[in-house]
């Protein structure tokens, strides 16, 4: 008898998820839990585990199913909580191929106007392997190896943070192969997005549908390891948390008043172009050129526009300004008055 339970992947397979698209069964808590578990030790012959993740996929996960998956993660992920409360970026670790990553200008920007920002990725995460986060931060000049406790330590002095996740989050690293051979997304790239290795209280997050807004809120709601004050989500660009320009919408989650939607028009908010005006030739290399000109006041085209609202979001999901127009003011104070910059310097000093 092993020490898991009673439901090795082969067993909920031919008994509770693998019977198809309409006939398939949702786990319950004990059984997604010890089916994470027996995931993270390695244990499932290879085969049995791309069968599950296929079938996760078709059957589309319940909320009660990655609160399971996400707590089993929390249990071997290493945190490093720092003084200050920050808000939490998981961005799609696939990462961009097309358009340029704004998301770290932005945290900086939020950072300089006294809303802390931590962001975290991997680095060539399956399954599209293109740029994120670290890769900007490279190219910066910034450190990004570090242990988790260095990153917390990273966000008290600078405002802003990076968490490496293959030193917080080992386990989920150690899948890079078995992923890769998958081909398509499997849950863990929704669940590993949801880590919050700050221990944060905010998780800041994005979506194509909003329906998948709704099943993180509800992933965080039933969560046993993990206890949020505050959810924001938006439609993003490439799956990533960059706002998407146009026409696009909004949701927010307090435990106070629930799941809120809304749609806003990013021109009303200086964002007026189109989404092919913030295509890249090279994504990490012309993202992190665009951030230092941007911070550092020489740009004020629509780059200085889409790193002002994206920043607004920030601000506005830390609770420091009460509308999305109030952090767009803050934000490009930041900016003008050299506070961003000097946020930059820091990082690149730490």
């Amino acid at each position: 008898m092993s020490d898991y339970g009673e439901w090795p992947l082969k067993r909920l397979m031919t008994e509770v998820v693998g019977s198809g698209t309409k006939s398939a069964e949702d786990m319950t808590r004990e059984q997604a839990t010890e089916a994470m578990e027996r995931i993270l030790d390695d244990e499932p012959d290879p085969t049995t585990l791309g069968a599950f993740w296929l079938a996760n996929r078709w059957k589309h996960n319940t909320g009660e199913e990655l609160a399971a998956y996400v707590d089993a993660m929390a249990d071997r992920v290493e945190t490093g909580v720092p003084d200050v409360d920050p808000v939490d970026c998981g961005a799609n670790y696939d990462g961009k191929e097309r358009t340029a990553i704004l998301g770290v200008a932005a945290g900086v920007v939020a950072a300089a106007a006294g809303t802390p920002v931590v962001v975290h990725s991997g680095d060539r995460v399956p399954t599209q392997k293109n740029d994120a986060y670290k890769h900007v931060l490279d190219e910066l000049g910034v450190r990004t190896v570090l242990r988790p406790a260095k990153s917390a330590a990273m966000v008290e002095e600078t405002g802003f943070g990076f968490y490496y996740q293959p030193a917080f989050n080992p386990a989920v690293d150690d899948l890079f192969d078995r992923r890769d051979q998958m081909g398509v997304r499997t849950f863990i790239n929704t669940v590993e997005t949801l880590a919050n290795p700050a221990g944060a209280s905010v998780h800041l997050g994005s979506f194509y549908h909003l329906s998948f807004a709704k099943k993180v809120v509800e992933t965080f709601e039933r969560s046993e390891a993990h206890y949020l004050d505050r959810v924001i989500m938006f439609q993003g660009m490439e799956g990533y948390d960059d706002i998407r320009p146009g026409y696009t919408k909004f949701a927010e989650w307090t435990e106070a008043e629930g799941l809120a939607s809304d749609e806003i028009e990013t021109g009303a908010y200086g964002m007026d172009f189109e989404t092919d005006d913030l295509s890249v030739e090279d994504v990490a290399g012309d993202s992190a050129r665009l951030t230092r000109e941007v911070l550092t006041g020489d740009r004020t085209d629509l780059w200085h526009d889409a790193v002002a609202l994206n920043a607004a979001v920030r601000i506005y999901a830390g609770g420091n300004v009460d509308t999305l127009d109030a952090g767009l003011d803050a934000a490009r104070t930041a900016i003008d008055n050299g506070s961003a910059a000097a946020v930059l310097e820091n990082l690149r000093g730490f």
